[in-house]
């Protein structure tokens, strides 16, 4: 028998299904994400999703230390031989035993599957060999800095073999991983539900028999469903409901650093979208940045609780570039160069953004202030994966979207300045900027890593394919009976260790 829990006056279209007899943990989600597939996949709130799903051949702590998963440790015999051991025992969610021919399965698979968006991610591995059943060795066309980072994420998922060649193109609409959660069921835009698997390899840690995922793009709902217990855990909590949070004893807040960036991506080079003022010419793009006080903008979207930023990487991460400060708005600067520019004003932008309600709020202030320079900005909004189908297709001129950030400064900033990457969107490129960006992959020393990025946002700065403009922190609403919570840096929810009091 099945009990269905309805808030008719808050969940406002969300529906769930839970058993009377099991425990439940519910997360609210501030999007859709896109396919579960982690070849495929490209949302951030699909890796809050995987977190629960899958595992991975390593993760990072709250120090953002690399630490073993399904791995157990690492070695590299030389620059370009990185030797990985597995753990025994470790079992996929259809019975299948992780092997060191499950790993290379996997890693081939993001090399040369249709579409992967981890290709860019692991294109240092020039080949892979089993030297047993738990012992692969990574063989490398260069040496790559990056390589072990990109690991703690979505190619460092290990899928079943078989699930996942029987599925063929179909896998992420029923994926089967190595977590501590099996996949249930998923309705678009309501709920992903994922059943306690019995067999995961660190059952002693996972205190929930199943966790539904509930999507909503509005922020108040979200903190309304936390408030009236039908949410036991809310990912994003707007700033301005920070205090909301705080003043409820029934609520506990967490609040901490964050990798991730919020900016607007411009279409410089992809398909006939990129024909525009905006897209031909950087004196329009540097025109609109300075159009723009992100000071005002986070103030009046965000409580003045986030960071204006110029750059991909947070102030606390050793390759931020501190002499690359956030511009402060100069109107009348940006209509010189509009004017030097020789365009007609007011110039037409269309601007993607996504459905949620801070989102929606920061492009209609974008809008205003760009207007009193010389812009006339249309909002263009979309929900998140069609956004992104979108961007990849070259359908946009603009977009507002954000990076959930790489412990790794290579995460931040290949994937979306190298003409040759995923997440480059709008197809910038520029030879300088792939050789520095590949350059810095081939080195580990600090110091000389920063010197190839330097060169990077020198460039960066004179083209502006990507208006970078807030840094956000992680806000994170619990039920005062969630225990075992850890926050780290990169905002995914770790299921391990979560259990609820009386």
């Amino acid at each position: 028998m099945m009990i269905r829990r309805w808030f008719p006056a808050l969940i406002c279209g969300l529906f769930v299904a839970v058993s009377a007899s099991a425990q439940t943990l519910h997360i609210g989600l501030r999007q859709d994400p896109d396919l579960l597939d982690p070849t495929l996949g490209s949302s951030y709130v699909g890796r809050i999703v995987f977190a629960g799903l899958c595992d991975k051949l390593f993760d990072i702590d709250v120090n953002l230390n690399i630490v073993p998963q399904l791995a157990t440790g690492f070695e590299w015999k030389d620059p370009t031989h990185l030797v990985i051991h597995l753990r025994d025992g470790v079992l996929f969610q259809d019975g299948e035993k992780l092997d060191a021919a499950a790993v290379k399965y996997k890693l081939t698979r993001d090399l040369t599957a249709k579409g992967s968006m981890r290709r860019g991610e692991v294109s240092s591995i020039d080949s892979i060999d089993i030297i047993d059943s738990l012992t692969v060795v990574l063989n490398l066309k260069a040496p790559a800095s990056q390589l072990l980072a990109q690991l703690t994420d979505r190619a460092g998922i290990m899928i079943s073999p078989g699930a996942a060649e029987k599925a063929g193109d179909q896998f992420g609409l029923h994926p089967v991983c190595a977590g501590p959660f099996g996949f249930a069921e998923r309705v678009a835009q309501d709920h992903i539900t994922l059943k306690r698997f019995p067999g995961y390899w660190d059952g002693g840690s996972i205190h929930f028999d199943q966790v539904v995922y509930a999507v909503n793009v509005n922020a108040s709902v979200r903190l309304a469903n936390l408030r009236a217990g039908a949410l036991d855990l809310v990912e994003y909590i707007l700033p301005t409901d920070v205090d909301a949070v705080k003043r409820d004893p029934k609520l506990v807040l967490a609040m901490g650093d964050s990798l991730a960036y919020t900016g607007i991506t411009v279409n410089t080079g992809n398909g006939a979208a990129a024909q525009t003022l905006l897209g031909r010419n950087p004196l329009v793009r540097q025109a609109f940045e300075l159009s723009l006080d992100r000071e005002a903008l986070i103030q009046v979207v965000y409580n003045g609780i986030y960071a204006a930023t110029a750059q991909a990487n947070p102030q606390g991460s050793p390759y931020y570039m501190k002499d690359i400060p956030p511009p402060p708005r100069d109107v009348a600067r940006a209509k010189a160069l509009l004017q030097q520019a020789g365009v007609s004003l007011p110039v037409p932008v269309t601007l993607t953004i996504t459905n949620e309600t801070d989102i929606q709020q920061a492009g209609e202030v974008i809008q205003s202030m760009a207007r009193e320079a010389g812009f006339d900005v249309k909002l263009k909004t979309m929900e998140f994966a069609s956004s992104l189908q979108a961007a990849y297709a070259g359908d946009f001129e603009a977009y507002l979207i954000g990076w959930s950030g790489r412990a790794d400064p290579d995460g931040n900033m290949w994937q979306m300045l190298h003409s040759g990457a995923t997440f480059n969107y709008g197809h910038y490129a520029n030879p300088g900027v792939d050789q520095a960006l590949d350059d810095a992959r081939t080195v580990a020393d600090v110091a000389q890593r920063r010197g190839f990025y330097a060169k990077v946002w020198q460039q960066e700065r004179a083209d502006l394919p990507l208006i970078y403009l807030w840094a956000p922190r992680n806000i994170v609403g619990l039920k005062t009976g969630l225990t075992g919570f850890r926050q780290v840096p990169d905002g995914l929810i770790r299921l391990q260790g979560l259990a609820m009091t009386p």
